[in-house]
């Protein structure tokens, strides 16, 4: 599999719509809404990596799902014998 090209800044290199990112806005970085939410890990990794640290993801992409959010919400049974 080939690298994809780098792509634009305010451009998220999973899906292509916009990363929301203040940086590329011009914004101060404090103010981008990664600031204030929880990234999934995974995605972080699906960023090619000749683009890591140099284009953000967008909110959707970076979304934490709902079962890795709350790993212990639903025990599993006990274990048959």
């Amino acid at each position: 599999m080939s690298t994809p090209p780098l792509s634009s800044p305010s451009c998220c290199p999973l899906c292509g719509g916009p990363n929301q990112c203040a940086i590329a806005a011009g914004r101060p970085p404090e103010s981008c809404w990664c600031m204030a939410q929880r990234i999934a890990p995974a995605a972080l990794a699906a960023v090619p990596e000749a683009q890591r640290g140099q284009v953000c993801i967008c909110p959707s992409c970076g979304a934490i799902s709902a079962d890795a959010q709350q790993p212990f919400a639903d025990p599993p049974g006990p274990a048959p014998i």
